[in-house]
């Protein structure tokens, strides 16, 4: 089969090569799985370069969230078990862990679903707590991470604030559902959340950004607000001021959804199903702004850790080289 591996560390588009290899041999508790599509996500970045928590030996293929297809036929979302990853023709998964692809999405949009989605659904419901008629706020808005905040925000009834980058991301996250958006290159990010809001500032802020989001966060959270910190996308790890959360009664929550996988697998299962729900009705659905064939994968991934995509870039390994849809 074909495969994406990394033999040394550095920038994906430098390390990343597409080889011929042997099919994974599922080990106890494992299912060999044929990849129908791989969602790009930036821990696979991070994990080319090195900087994730998770380093699997090398050479290892990179990949954490696929569609993928049992040998009776049944589609399924995944997160292989590295270092067999989601950019091949095949991947092996926990067969434990498996969740029903949802019979709404197709193959790219199903495999969106599931790390960017799970986590949005913890950090609002399970950390934060957001109720209808609250205001949320996104940074990064127009990305995977929060555009599928963004919809989850608004099936929950709340008025979503989104901040992105450019005036591209701009027509993105009004497409999603942001009641205001605001471009943080053309315009003072603290002015515009105080003057949506009123003054008053925002309930719940999920930043999967840190660095200068965070700090601009705690200076628009609401009394008795949340911040939620998905992660560290600008590469900056911020270092809160806990008397200022006091003087300001707002919480700082941190939110690792992986750790539930281990913690407590049943949540996982629970959130799928209203995910699965969400779906059916047309609540959510995962903005895929780019499919490409599995030749594109390193390319494509570099394109992530640039930060210049929106939404999110499935690799499908279905689609005829030099393709896209």
């Amino acid at each position: 089969m074909q495969a994406w591996q990394v033999h040394q560390l550095g920038e994906p588009s430098e390390v990343m090569r597409l080889q011929d290899v042997e099919r994974p041999v599922p080990g106890d508790g494992q299912v060999l799985l044929k990849v129908r599509a791989a969602n790009i996500n930036f821990p696979d970045a991070l994990m080319c370069r090195g900087h994730y928590q998770v380093r699997p030996p090398l050479p290892f293929t990179p990949g954490v969230e696929i569609c993928g297809e049992t040998e009776d036929g049944r589609r399924v979302l995944a997160n292989p078990a590295l270092p067999y990853g989601g950019f091949a023709e095949y991947a092996v998964a926990d067969a434990a862990a498996l969740l029903p692809a949802p019979d709404a999405l197709d193959d790219a949009e199903a495999a969106a679903l599931h790390i960017g989605y799970q986590t949005g659904w913890f950090g609002l419901h399970r950390r934060a707590g957001l109720e209808a008629g609250e205001t949320l706020l996104v940074h990064a808005a127009a990305g995977g991470v929060g555009s599928a905040a963004v919809q989850l925000g608004k099936a929950a009834g709340a008025t979503v604030i989104g901040v992105v980058g450019g005036a591209d991301k701009v027509a993105v996250a009004r497409e999603l559902g942001c009641d205001v958006v605001i471009d943080r290159r053309g315009q003072d990010v603290i002015a515009a959340v105080k003057e949506a809001t009123g003054g008053r500032g925002a309930d719940v802020i999920y930043d999967p950004v840190g660095g200068e989001a965070f700090t601009q966060s705690t200076k628009v959270v609401a009394f008795e607000g949340r911040i939620v910190v998905v992660g560290f996308a600008s590469g900056s790890i911020p270092s809160p001021a806990l008397n200022h959360a006091l003087v300001k009664n707002y919480s700082i929550l941190g939110l690792h959804w992986g750790l539930y996988g281990t913690k407590n697998p049943k949540l996982i299962q629970h959130c799928h199903e209203r995910l699965t729900e969400l779906a059916a009705r047309g609540s959510i659905k995962p903005l895929v702004s780019e499919r490409v064939p599995l030749a594109g994968a390193a390319a494509a991934v570099q394109r992530v850790a640039d930060g210049v995509t929106t939404g999110r870039v499935a690799v499908l390994p279905s689609l005829e080289n030099g393709a896209s849809a």
